[in-house]
């Protein structure tokens, strides 16, 4: 239980009860239980979509509130680690310097552009989608993103010989992969063949992507956890996309 209200008061706004004492091994024995803390953002992100589409109907403001909804929830902490990886990896400068950038707290204009271009790319998707596939899309879209985010610290190395995310990177074992998968199964399989779609394509995708960012960083870093973990979940959008639009898409991945 420990583990897991880390995983969800690091990951989220949601506060449950005061932790004065955790340690760095404390967060990074919580990575199994990200997944389970994108089930609950799921929730919250679904029951907001049915509730503001009761009252509104589906209208550009609603997709406006929907794409900063996960900021809001989440404190962009992960989009803040994208911000950073972009304003590092195309600096064009060397790899320590990269590092470097990535380390400093303000933001650059790659970071600025970075996050427009995904602002308008989530929410240009989501107002394509169509309207019956909404709240299943915004439902796994965390948890799958979370279960990326796993994959690519227990796999990949770790690219600083310290830092907060050396801890996940550090006590992400089998279990915490086993754990971490079974909770994404769990919760994503019921959904369809669309969600299994998107499952397979968003951690493919997350895969390729660590492999680019390591040959560029000769590792990952919390950063780029957060960037892959971000870029995933516009990656799950997308699949619920093409589904929509696909003659049949519909009836063949949901019978």
């Amino acid at each position: 239980m420990k583990s897991f209200i880390t995983a969800l008061q690091f990951l989220t706004r949601i506060h449950v009860k005061n932790q004065p004492d955790l340690t760095i091994e404390d967060f990074g024995r919580s990575t199994k239980f990200f997944p389970l803390v994108g089930a609950i953002l799921g929730l919250i992100y679904l029951l907001a979509t049915w509730c503001l589409i009761a009252v509104f109907g589906w209208a550009n403001f609603v997709t406006t509130i929907l794409v900063l909804l996960p900021v809001l929830v989440t404190g962009g902490l992960l989009l803040d680690g994208y911000m950073d990886t972009a304003d590092g990896v195309f600096s064009a400068r060397d790899r320590e310097r990269k590092l470097e950038i990535m380390k400093d707290s303000r933001v650059g204009s790659f970071g600025v552009i970075a996050l427009v271009a995904l602002m308008m790319v989530n929410w240009t998707v989501l107002r394509d989608i169509k309207l019956v596939l909404i709240m299943t899309a915004l439902f796994i879209m965390p948890i799958i993103g979370r279960m990326a985010m796993v994959m690519v610290i227990a796999f990949f190395p770790y690219a600083r010989k310290e830092g907060m995310g050396k801890a996940f990177a550090d006590m992400a074992d089998k279990e915490t992969v086993a754990i971490a998968g079974m909770t994404t199964i769990l919760f994503v399989v019921p959904w369809g063949q669309a969600a299994i779609a998107a499952l397979a394509a968003g951690l493919g995708f997350a895969w390729l992507l660590g492999v680019w960012l390591t040959s560029k960083l000769g590792g990952l870093t919390g950063d780029t956890y957060g960037a892959i973990e971000t870029l995933t979940e516009t990656m799950v959008l997308v699949v619920f996309l093409v589904t929509s639009w696909i003659p049949g898409g519909l009836h063949i991945l949901w019978r």
